[in-house]
């Protein structure tokens, strides 16, 4: 796995040749319990990695279509899930692949400290998370997404549930002052002036 922008944090991904965009995964390296978000599937430099590391305690899903290789990898690890409360219907199935059940999570949970829950709306799946990490680090899903690096970009309109909802959702986000690192489910994430970028995305879609 790669090292991020904090020495607590570490990203791998898998390159999709048909939407011409890499897939990552995040492991958040904690002294109690380590968490994965979105995992894509682990090379086996990276499973020796996260072995290295401690395991995987907690994975947490940001939407259904972002459930990639939990499965396995809860299954290999014995790391407990948390996804999305309003996707409960869509994911209720995998508690018996799992073998445990699911944490639901909504707006304004926190799963540990220093991770809390947005709830995001008009995205192609409903109750879509974003996490928020220390104040400083925005983890997103589906709805934000950067195919071209340095560059934030929406969800293309095709996809989404509720266009100006997905709006006001960004608008949140944009909201959020301290924000220095994106990082994004799909594509480059970025790693400095985070709140500067997510203003110029609004802006694109406000204008």
């Amino acid at each position: 796995m790669k090292s991020l922008h904090r020495p607590d944090l570490y990203g791998w991904s898998i390159f999709d040749s048909n939407r011409n965009i890499d897939f990552n995964g995040i492991a958040w390296i904690r002294p109690s319990d380590n968490i994965l978000i979105d995992p894509v599937p682990l090379s086996a430099h990276d499973w020796r990695h996260l072995q290295s590391l401690g395991g995987a305690d907690w994975i947490v899903i940001t939407n259904s279509d972002h459930l990639r290789d939990t499965i396995a990898i809860a299954q290999q690890t014995g790391a407990q899930v948390a996804a999305p409360q309003a996707e409960r219907t869509a994911l209720i199935t995998i508690e018996d692949s799992l073998g445990s059940k699911i944490r639901w999570l909504g707006d304004g949970d926190e799963l540990v400290p220093q991770l809390q829950v947005m709830e995001l709306s008009g995205s192609k799946t409903p109750g879509e998370l974003a996490l928020l990490l220390g104040g400083h680090t925005l983890i997103t899903g589906d709805l934000i997404r950067a195919p071209r690096a340095g560059d934030l970009t929406l969800l293309p309109d095709a996809k989404l549930q509720n266009r100006a909802a997905a709006i006001a959702s960004v608008q949140r986000l944009a909201s959020l002052e301290g924000i220095e690192a994106v990082l994004v489910g799909d594509g480059w994430s970025i790693f400095r002036d985070g709140h500067d970028r997510l203003q110029e995305l609004l802006q694109t879609l406000i204008t």
